[in-house]
C-alpha cells in the first residue's frame, strides 16, 4: 500500500500545477523549464511526446535526471543501447527478372509478347494459356509486396514497443507522414523499408541531407513519377510536392519555380533499389529559380529552398504540431524558424528547445493531443509492459480500423492527424483494439494466410473440388451449365491467359514464400502488477490503473463509476480477499478505463 500511496501522489503534481497562474503564463514562452518544475508528470509527458509513454519504472528514471539530462537522453540517444533489436528478416520474396516492374497487367502481357519474357518468365512455346506462367509472377509480385510490408510494419511495431531510444521512432514515424509514400504506387516493400531505415539513421539530424537523401531515394522517386521527368517534356510532380509539402508550404513559390525546378530535377532515377542521374535525360540548360538563374541541378534547387526564410518556419512548425500542440502563433513560428536556421537545420537542436521549454509543459501543451492510431496502439503496449506488438489481434489491420496504415497514407500530404483521429465510429473502435488486446479472439484467422478477396477464394476451392482452370474461374453470378457459362467456356479455351486464375495462384505463391508474422497475444498479467503494488482495495487498484494509463483524468462520477464496478464485479472491496480470483475484473475494467475519452489524448 505504501508504494501504491507514493506513486499516487507523484501523479496528483499535475493538477496542482495545471492549477497555478505562473505554469499558465508559460505558454509560447520558449526558455526551459525551471529544475524545481520538474517532477513524475513532467517526466510522464516527456516521454508521451518524445516517445510513446512507458511504465512507472520508465517514467521515475526519467524523473531522477534533471530536466536537460532527461532531454539529452532522449534526443541525443545511444544507439548502442538499441543492440537487442534485430534487422529485417528478408522472406527473399524478390527473384531476379522482376526490375524493372511492369506498370501494370497489359503492359506485362505486352511486353511478353514482343519478347518473348517478362518478369524472368518465358512465355509458353505452344499450348493452351500461353502467358498464364508470367500473369502468375505479376500477380505474386504485387501480393508478395504487400504481405511483405505488412511484415515491416510488424517490424517496426516491434522496435517502437521495444526500443530505449524511442524519440528515434518517433522522429521516423513523423516523417513517414512528412514524406508521406503509399505500397499501393511504389510495389517493392524493400523500397519502402530502405527509405524507413533512412528516418531511422538522418531523423535528428540535418533536414537539409535528409530533404536530398529523400529526394535520391528510390521509393520517393517511384512515388512521385521520376521516371516520366526527362528532358524536354519535364514532370512537375515532384518539383511541386518537394516545395509545397515537403519544405516550404503553399503560397511560397510560384509556378514558374514549379517548371524550372522540375527542369532540374529530370533524368533523376533508379535502378531497383539505387539511385541514378540518366545524364541523357538531364537538363542542363539555365533556369531561373525563386529568383536567381544558372545551370542548377536537383542538389542546387534544395539548397536554394533551405535558404528561404519560409523553409525553416514552415519545417520547425510542422515538428512543433506534432510534438506540442496544434495551435501555433506566427510570432512563435517565426521564432522556431529562427532557431532551426541559426542551428543550420540541425532538428536535435529544435527538439532540445522544444522540449525544454516551459511551453512545451504549460497548460495548453499537456493532456492537449489526440493520440494517432499507431501512438495509441504502440503507448497501450508499452504501459502495459509488453516487449513486442503481439500479433493478435493484428497490428496492421487493428490501426487500419483506426484509419492509420503504416506505409499505406491515404494522401501524398499523409494524414490529417488531430481531431479527424476522433470520431464517434472511431472512438468505439478504440475501445474495441482495448477489448481485442485484454480478450483476444479465440477464433482469430492471421490475415495475412487468408487467400485474398472471397472472389480468389471461391476459385480455391472449386479448384480444390476438382474443377478445371475454365470452370473454376467462371464468376460467380454465371448459371453453372447455362448457355451462357458454356459460351465462355469454349472461349475460355483459346485465351492467352486467365487473368482470375493468376490472381490465384499469385495469391497462393506469396502465401508460399512470405514468412508468416508471429501470431502470440499479450502477455498480461493484471494481478501481478497489483499485488506489486502492495495496494489492499479496488479504490487504490482504479487509481493506480488511472495514473499509470492515462496522462490526463477523467473526473470523479467516472472515477467512482470504475471503482463500484470494480467492487461489484469481484463482490468485494478487498483486493486481498479477491486476488485469487481478480484478473477478469481487472481486465474488464481496464477495458473501461482504456475506452474512456481521456485514454485517447496525450
Amino acid at each position: 500500500m505504501l508504494r501504491a500511496l507514493k506513486f499516487l501522489a507523484a501523479t496528483s503534481a499535475l493538477a496542482v500545477a495545471l492549477a497555478s497562474p505562473s505554469v499558465l503564463a508559460q505558454q509560447n514562452d520558449l526558455a526551459p523549464i525551471a529544475d524545481g518544475h520538474w517532477n513524475y508528470e513532467t517526466a510522464a509527458h516527456l516521454l508521451e511526446r518524445a516517445g510513446f509513454g512507458g511504465t512507472p519504472a520508465q517514467i521515475e528514471a526519467l524523473a531522477a535526471l534533471s530536466p536537460r539530462e532527461a532531454v539529452t537522453s532522449l534526443v541525443h540517444y545511444d544507439s548502442s543501447k538499441n543492440t537487442h533489436l534485430l534487422p529485417f528478416e528478408h522472406s527473399g520474396i524478390h527473384d531476379p527478372g522482376l526490375e524493372p516492374f511492369p506498370p501494370s497487367r497489359p503492359a506485362t502481357t505486352e511486353l511478353a509478347k514482343q519478347t518473348g519474357e517478362a518478369l524472368g518468365v518465358k512465355v509458353k512455346p505452344e499450348g493452351n494459356r500461353r502467358l498464364q506462367p508470367v500473369v502468375n509472377k505479376f500477380f505474386y509480385w504485387l501480393r508478395a509486396s504487400v504481405l511483405e510490408t505488412n511484415r515491416v510494419a510488424y517490424w517496426w511495431a516491434d522496435r517502437m514497443v521495444a526500443s530505449n531510444n524511442p524519440l528515434q521512432e518517433k522522429m521516423a514515424l513523423f516523417w513517414h507522414g512528412h514524406y508521406a509514400i503509399n505500397e499501393s504506387k511504389v510495389r517493392d516493400y524493400r523500397k519502402l523499408l530502405n527509405e524507413l531505415e533512412l528516418f531511422h539513421e538522418m531523423g535528428t539530424g540535418s533536414f537539409r541531407d535528409l530533404m536530398v537523401a529523400v529526394a535520391q531515394d528510390p521509393a520517393m522517386l517511384s512515388f512521385l513519377d521520376a521516371g516520366v521527368n526527362v528532358k524536354g517534356a519535364p514532370n512537375e510532380n515532384f518539383a511541386r510536392e518537394i516545395m509545397e509539402l515537403f519544405t516550404m508550404g503553399v503560397g511560397n513559390y510560384s509556378e514558374t519555380d514549379i517548371r524550372e525546378a522540375a527542369r532540374a530535377f529530370t533524368g533523376w532515377n533508379y535502378v531497383d533499389t539505387d539511385f541514378v542521374v540518366n545524364e541523357q535525360q538531364h537538363d542542363d540548360g539555365v533556369k531561373t529559380f525563386l529568383g536567381q538563374s544558372g545551370n542548377f541541378d536537383g542538389i542546387e534547387i534544395i539548397d536554394l529552398i533551405m535558404e528561404q526564410p519560409v523553409t525553416a518556419d514552415y519545417i520547425s512548425s510542422k515538428i512543433y504540431r506534432f510534438f506540442v500542440r496544434e495551435e501555433l502563433s506566427p510570432a512563435l513560428g517565426k521564432e522556431l524558424g529562427n532557431i532551426l536556421r541559426d542551428a543550420d537545420y540541425d532538428v536535435a537542436t529544435l527538439l532540445e528547445t522544444l522540449f525544454l521549454s516551459r511551453d512545451f509543459y504549460s497548460a495548453a501543451s499537456m493532456g492537449s493531443q489526440i493520440k494517432s492510431p499507431v501512438q495509441l496502439a504502440v503507448s497501450t503496449y508499452r504501459k502495459l509492459g509488453l516487449k513486442d506488438a503481439p500479433g493478435v489481434p493484428d497490428f496492421n489491420r487493428a490501426t487500419g480500423a483506426l484509419s492509420q496504415s503504416l506505409f499505406r497514407p491515404p494522401t501524398v500530404a499523409g494524414w490529417a492527424g488531430g481531431r479527424s483521429w476522433m470520431t464517434p465510429g472511431l472512438l468505439l473502435e478504440r475501445g474495441n483494439f482495448a477489448r481485442d488486446i485484454l480478450f483476444p479472439d479465440i477464433n482469430f484467422i492471421p490475415p495475412d494466410r487468408v487467400n485474398g478477396s472471397a472472389e480468389i477464394r471461391s476459385v480455391a476451392d472449386r479448384i480444390r473440388q476438382g474443377q478445371d482452370i475454365t470452370s473454376a474461374t467462371q464468376p460467380s453470378s454465371m448459371s453453372e451449365g447455362g448457355i451462357m457459362a458454356e459460351s465462355n467456356m469454349l472461349a475460355d479455351r483459346d485465351e492467352e491467359f486467365n487473368t482470375r486464375y493468376g490472381s490465384f495462384r499469385g495469391w497462393q505463391m506469396a502465401i508460399e514464400r512470405v514468412k508468416p508474422i508471429p501470431r502470440h497475444t499479450a502477455r498480461i498479467n493484471l494481478s501481478e502488477m497489483i499485488l506489486e503494488q502492495d495496494i489492499e482495495t479496488t479504490d487504490e487498484a482504479v487509481s493506480y490503473l488511472l495514473a499509470r494509463f492515462m496522462r490526463v483524468q477523467p473526473g470523479s462520477e467516472t472515477r467512482s463509476m470504475l471503482i463500484d464496478f470494480l467492487s461489484q464485479d469481484l463482490g468485494t472491496s478487498s483486493i486481498v480477499d479477491a486476488q485469487s480470483y481478480m484478473e477478469d475484473s481487472l481486465r474488464l475494467v481496464l477495458h473501461l478505463i482504456m475506452s474512456q475519452p481521456e485514454y485517447q489524448l496525450s
